[in-house]
């Protein structure tokens, strides 16, 4: 059964009208295909003439822990260089002897590393990318592994740096390689963007050196201050890409050319790995916020505004693409927005 696209569609133009955002793409669909898709709101409010379109492209933050990292991950667990529950010092020297070499890959991916919780890399390690991995890599812990679920961007630098490690490949070529291009996925990418693309690409965060929002430029700055690539967050893509992705994480036959992560990755990371411990989690998916794990609606949230969910019992897919950041930081509007979009797409 389709969702009311009517309903879908009010909803959010009566985030653009409350300024939650300027804009929203947004699209539906299962295994087969994207069912229903739509944009509202313009693309830029200093260019009213100019509306949202469905190809905009869009920074998809911290979607970039999915489309880069955990993908990537997976391929490299699929092919069997990436034990989940050894310690990092079994097999990755750059941490041994180091308090981080204790965790294991799941407790990255649960966010039960006990790595700190700290992310302003500037202000910790300084500029130079080097200095800044050595600092990473080897900071003491927060707290012992296992012991509790916490959030923390680091877990997916960390993810990244370690893909890189294992592949011998920049994260930025692993995830080209291995994923997006298997999956047609021609409008992914990390920034900087070049020109042409920039500008089909929403704004985002106000640049405080330049008094002009970002467009095409990654708004996190630990993205920016890593030459664009990161695990965090750096990835551009746009909804068509996207459903691609999902589309494939329910039937792998949908794809062109198969990727290096498969069925097996998708679900063993659908599944709650963290025991009795709140928030629950999956390998870096967690269940929809007002559902019930039991309930196999699983979701990923990028700061800028974006998200997709994805529902295997359901077969059903949703993406939900925004650049709410050019208006404010308040969160709590757009998580109206999104809890409501949820349900009008999978309850």
């Amino acid at each position: 059964m389709t969702p009311s696209t009517d309903r879908i569609h009010q909803l959010l133009a009566d985030g653009v009208r409350d300024l939650t955002y300027p804009g929203a793409v947004w699209a539906i669909g299962d295994a087969a295909g994207t069912r229903a898709s739509g944009a509202v709101g313009v693309l830029d409010p200093t260019e009213p003439g100019k509306p949202m379109l469905p190809d905009t492209i869009f920074d998809v933050a911290s979607l970039t822990k999915i489309l880069a990292v955990w993908s990537t991950i997976g391929s490299l667990w699929e092919a069997g260089q990436l034990p989940l529950d050894k310690p990092l010092s079994d097999y990755w020297p750059e941490v041994s002897g180091h308090p981080l070499g204790r965790a294991t890959a799941r407790n990255l991916l649960t966010h039960t590393a006990g790595v700190p919780l700290r992310a302003q890399l500037k202000n910790l390690y300084g500029t130079d990318p080097t200095a800044i991995r050595e600092g990473v890599l080897h900071e003491a812990l927060h707290r012992p592994p296992g012991e509790a679920v916490e959030y923390t961007d680091r877990a997916a630098l960390i993810l990244g740096y370690l893909a890189e490690y294992l592949s011998g490949q920049p994260l930025n070529q692993l995830a080209t390689n291995k994923v997006w291009n298997q999956l047609g996925m021609d409008s992914t990418r990390f920034g900087p963007l070049p020109a042409d693309q920039a500008a089909r690409s929403a704004p985002t965060e106000l640049d405080q050196d330049t008094a002009t929002h970002l467009r095409g430029t990654a708004h996190d700055f630990s993205a920016r201050l890593l030459g664009g690539v990161c695990g965090i967050a750096g990835a551009f893509s746009t909804a068509d890409d996207l459903a691609r992705f999902l589309r494939y994480m329910l039937d792998p036959a949908t794809a062109p050319a198969q990727p290096g992560f498969g069925p097996g990755w998708s679900e063993e990371s659908l599944t709650v790995h963290t025991g009795g411990m709140e928030p629950v989690r999956g390998l870096f998916w967690h269940p929809a916020p007002g559902t019930d794990p039991a309930d196999h609606v699983w979701v990923h949230y990028g700061f800028t505004g974006t998200g997709m969910w994805i529902s295997p019992k359901q077969d059903r897919w949703a993406i939900l693409l925004t650049n709410k950041l050019y208006y404010t930081r308040d969160r709590q509007p757009l998580t109206d927005v999104r809890d409501a979009y949820r349900g009008l797409v999978f309850d």
